[in-house]
Formats: C-alpha cells, structure tokens, sequence
C-alpha cells in the first residue's frame, strides 16, 4: 500500500461473492463427506491417480508456501531486531524449528489453541504502529487527501494490456479465484470445515473469517498509509538509498525497530513471529495429514500401534520443517516485492489443484486422462506467465515482467477448464469409467 497506492484494499470488495459461492456451493457438497483428506473425494469420482496428483500438488503448493512466509518473517524480523541480512539463515532456523517442534508435539490442537493469541499479538501490534504514527504527527494529517503520484503508480480500473501490473478488477478477480481456489482444494480449509458441527456452523465459521480478514486487512493498509505519510513528513529519518517507491516493504519493519519504544517492538514482533507460527504449524499438521492418510493409509502402509503412528507423524514433521528451512533461502532469488513473490510461488498451484475438484464434482464426462491433460496445461501456463521475465526477456521500458503476475490465476483458470472439458471429451472412451459417489 505505502508504494504502490490502496488497490490492495480493494480486494474485500470481492469478500462477499467469495462467501456465497462457499457457503451456498462448496460446503454443502463437502460437509457431507466428512473425510479427513479432501482428496479422497478425486477418487471417489476419478480414481487413485487424480487422489494422488492431487495430494502431491498440494504437498508442493504448501512447502512453497510455507518457505516463502519464513522467508518473508525472517528478513522483516531481522530488520525490526536491528541485525544485518547474513542472520536471516539462522532466524529462519529459529522460526522454523520451533513452529515444528510445537507442532509435532501439540498436533492439531496446538494450533486451534494458540491462533486466537497470536492472531491477537499481530493485530494488537499494527494498531500500536498507527496509534505511534497518529500520536507523532499530532493527529491524523498522515491520511492522503489526494493521490499520491510521486509515489504510487497509476492505477487502472480495467486493462487488457498483459503488461499493466495492477488494476482494480485484476486485483478483486485474482482474490475471488485464490480465495475458491484455496476453499475447494485446499487441506487446511477442508480441515477447517471438518472442525464445524454442520452446515450451519461452517457457513458462520467463514462469515467469521472473511469479517476478521476485511478488518485486518484494511488495519494493516492504513497502516501502509500511515508510514507513508509519516516518512514524507519526514524523509531525512529514512535510511540511505531508501525511497518510497522501491523499497515500500521495509518501511514497516524499519519503522518498528528505529520509531517505536523497545516495549512496543517487542509485541510487534512476537506478533509478526506468532503469525507465521500459526501458519506454519496449520501448514504442517495439513501436510502430515494428506501424507498419512493419501499415500500411507491408502496403500496399507499405515503404522500398526497407535504409538508408532505418532512417531512417524512427529518425525515427518521435523523433515517437514527442515525441507522449509532449505527451500527458503531459494526464495531470496526471485525478483519483486513481497506482494509480487507471493503470486509468483504460492498462487502456482492454487487453481491447477481446484480444478481437479471442478472437473470430479461439475463434469459428469470427466474422465482421468482429461483431467491429467488439463492439469498439465493450467500449471505450464501458470509457470509461464509467472516467470514470463524469464522465459520472454523483461519489459525494457519498466523492467518488469511482460505479463502480470495478476494473469496467472484467470489464464490458469481458462486454459484449465477449456483444456480439459476438451480432452474429457474427446478422451471418454479412452480413460478409465467415471466413479459416482453420493
């Protein structure tokens, strides 16, 4: 928000579709199955291969995932802690390690309990950033009255240009398609879903989400907002070779470490260290879950003593947290701010993975071989609109990619769905009968 202007709030415009797609579309279907892996509603309807590819996809989308929200906490802790970048490896570690620990030890009980208090830390922590901010500058003359041109670039409403970076309904179509994407095919969502009595419930469990999710976000965009105007009241307290418009993302933990009393950046923090542990050991316990149930008890290869079974389930755990710990420092290599990476890696799979459900739940001719075809076209084209710099040569006149990373998701999405209604067309005979299940 600080760099690139308030588009970003206006993605929970798209907050109330989102909810009634789930509500009134997907968690119907799913409270009535009642499993612990989702995936085993693709075998249900086609078989073992699209269950498996579907657990495997979502095994890759959450260690990305995962590396990358340890990536990103590290360097801004590192900032805020005040030490240089060389200790990101080891708070990458730290963060990492513990989250695992806790979590093998706690299971999925652990996170239930202890989300409330960190989500608490987090948000408690950017309201003392705007009560700072507000009480410094003497009320709220931070708030832009108009907009911000020497810092925030232009912002369309529509484009069909691939090369313009942000518009507002690209904005508002890519968190409607992440937001689905992830409520279908996503373990974490489902085991959310699972938690819940009924229907009922669920539908007011995610009202509940979104509701805390609008508040949050638009907190942390004034926050955004706030440190822009606070450091354009006072440009000689950023750091040299910092502008507003580059280096947007380390305004907030700068901020923290050299504005706040030690007190404070001490909560934000623990606040900012809480969240990716929330989000870690979620990501985990899902992860441990999918493991069990899709690959070892699906081919009767489960543990035989309830205390073997728990042993493999925490030692799976700890190579969990140090695959993350490697994979993480990867994530240094991949050009764009925080907003951009996230796209970039985590966005990959998303939609690739609803598909699989799209096609098992809403196509009666579906059939295996199709939906393998489709998955193989939506993810190569995921690829490469997400590393289009690489693969075509970055855009000379602004050096950024020459499609949007906001692409990713709508062309994932066409390619996806065209591709594969095709190929199960033309391919009904070929693959194996479609199963039903009720």
């Amino acid at each position: 928000v600080a760099g690139k202007g308030p588009i970003y709030m206006t993605n929970f415009l798209a907050y109330p579709f989102i909810y009634m797609f789930v509500a009134w579309v997907l968690l119907p279907i799913y409270m009535r199955q009642r499993v612990t892996s989702a995936y085993e509603l693709l075998e249900n309807q086609l078989g073992l291969s699209i269950r498996l590819l579907g657990a495997t996809l979502f095994l890759l989308l959450r260690l990305v995932w995962m590396s990358v929200l340890v990536y990103l906490t590290a360097k801004a802790i590192a900032t805020m802690i005040g030490v240089d970048d060389a200790m990101v490896p080891w708070i990458v570690v730290f963060t990492g390690g513990f989250a695992i620990a806790y979590t093998s030890l706690g299971g999925l009980r652990a996170v239930v309990i202890t989300d409330l208090m960190q989500t608490v830390l987090l948000y408690g922590g950017a309201l003392l950033v705007l009560g700072t901010i507000t009480w410094k500058m003497g009320g709220l003359g931070w708030f832009p009255t108009q907009w911000q041109s020497d810092v925030w670039d232009s912002q369309q409403f529509f484009s069909l240009n691939p090369a313009t970076r942000v518009t507002v309904m690209g904005s508002m179509l890519s968190v409607f398609l992440w937001t689905i994407a992830t409520a279908a095919g996503d373990q974490v969502a489902v085991q959310r879903y699972m938690a819940t009595e009924d229907v009922k419930a669920a539908r007011r469990a995610i009202a509940i989400q979104l509701a805390a999710a609008t508040i949050v976000g638009i907190t942390l965009g004034l926050v955004g907002i706030a440190l822009l105007g606070y450091y354009q009241a006072h440009p000689e307290l950023l750091p040299r070779e910092t502008t507003l418009r580059l280096q947007a993302d380390e305004l907030f933990p700068f901020f923290i470490a050299n504005r706040l009393p030690p007190i404070i950046t001490g909560l934000v923090v623990s606040g900012l260290f809480a969240a990716a542990m929330s989000s870690i050991d979620s990501g985990v316990n899902s992860i441990t879950a999918v493991v069990m149930t899709d690959f070892l008890d699906r081919f009767g290869l489960k543990p035989r003593t309830e205390a073997k079974h728990l042993l493999f389930a925490r030692l799976l755990a700890v190579a969990i947290g140090a695959i993350i710990v490697v994979t993480s420092s990867l994530i240094q290599y991949i050009p764009g701010n925080f907003m951009a990476i996230t796209n970039k890696t985590v966005n990959l799979l998303s939609v690739p993975i609803a598909l699989l459900f799209f096609f098992a739940l809403y196509v009666p001719f579906s059939n295996a071989i199709g939906v393998w075809i489709a998955t193989i076209a939506s993810v190569g084209v995921a690829v490469l609109i997400a590393f289009s710099g690489v693969f075509f040569g970055m855009n000379p006149d602004t050096g950024s990619d020459p499609i949007s990373f906001q692409w990713i998701q709508p062309a994932a999405l066409l390619t996806g769905v065209s591709v594969g209604i095709v190929a199960c067309k033309l391919l009904s005979k070929v693959g194996p009968a479609r199963k039903r299940s009720d």
